[in-house]
């Protein structure tokens, strides 16, 4: 049944929306799902970002984890016999030897340096960070990945100790007797561009020797230094 508009109550009316109140109503809905799909894309940026630093932060920490408890026990030799010590102190890499252990699992050292995990290498490969284990020949496994700049300082005795190889060189032959401390330095990266800014800036190590020129992207990175005192060598 049809309302008569005369007789229809006040407050009432069966006249629909123009085209313009539509029109109006249809902006203000989009311009409310725009700035609701807006909040959402920096809220994912933002988790993004916060997820990338933090895998970048743990890998850099483990990295240096690693290196840490090995080079610590660089020159490890309880019999006296193995010779163990540092074989190529590098400002890129290291390698170096221990005697921690016999033939089998489990038995005491045995005055040598070829049992697995005795003869150890770091270095970069392909933007990550590899150990080799050189006793059994089976080639470099990664210990982290996106690895810009792996750094080596080599320190002396002395007090003040001295630099090995100032300037970025590798130490030279007939020195590494003298090995008592290794300063290292690693820059790491995120996986992707994440910075709104381009990244122009130079890394260097503790020394103020550059290890990473800029790489002019959009890249976050991270320094991290230790110096790990060999309390084996020297001895």
């Amino acid at each position: 049944m049809n309302l008569n508009p005369e007789r229809m109550p006040p407050g009432l009316s069966n006249r629909g929306f123009t085209m313009v109140e539509l029109l109006v109503a249809l902006v203000v809905s989009l311009l409310a799902l725009g700035a609701i799909y807006s909040t959402f894309l920096n809220q994912q940026k933002s988790y993004h970002i916060q997820d990338e630093t933090a895998a970048m932060h743990q890998n850099i920490r483990a990295a240096m984890f690693y290196m840490e408890r090995e080079i610590r026990m660089a020159g490890c030799d309880p019999t006296g016999r193995s010779d163990a010590k540092m074989l190529e102190p590098k400002a890129n890499s290291i390698r170096f030897t221990e005697d921690i252990a016999g033939d089998n699992p489990g038995d005491d050292p045995d005055g040598e340096t070829n049992d697995p995990n005795e003869d150890i290498k770091y270095s970069l490969s392909g933007g990550n960070l590899v150990r080799e284990n050189v006793s059994l020949g089976g080639g470099a496994q990664m210990v982290a990945q996106n690895i810009d700049a792996l750094n080596f300082v080599y320190l002396d005795g002395n007090s003040p100790p001295n630099v090995l190889n100032p300037g970025g060189i590798d130490v030279p032959a007939g020195s590494e007797d003298q090995i008592r401390a290794v300063e290292v330095t690693i820059v790491a990266r995120t996986q992707r561009p994440l910075l709104a800014s381009q990244n122009s800036r130079s890394y260097v190590n503790q020394r103020g020797t550059e290890i990473l020129p800029p790489q002019n992207d959009h890249v976050s990175r991270r320094r991290l230094t230790a110096v790990i005192h060999c309390r084996n060598l020297g001895l």
